[in-house]
């Protein structure tokens, strides 16, 4: 026979996985931009490779989205 235990803890694991499922569905984009780094700022380590330059435009840009970032995490 199946244990109490075993069952709370099954229903309770399979609960927290439909959860968070969920949230991974409905913030995907925002999850992705954090997993995958920006496009323009990627360098290569070794010889002859290609650097990259940002401008001073677009790391105030930046600059300006971590603090959005930051102040929104502050909030909640």
């Amino acid at each position: 026979m199946i244990n109490r235990d075993f069952l709370m803890g099954f229903v309770s694991g399979t609960v927290v996985g439909a959860v968070g499922y969920r949230l991974y569905e409905q913030n995907g984009g925002q999850l992705q931009r954090l997993v995958q780094p920006n496009q323009s700022f990627r360098s290569v380590q070794g010889a002859g490779a290609p650097s990259y330059q940002p401008s001073v435009e677009e790391l105030v840009a930046q600059k300006e989205r971590l603090e959005d970032m930051i102040a929104e995490l502050q909030v909640q």
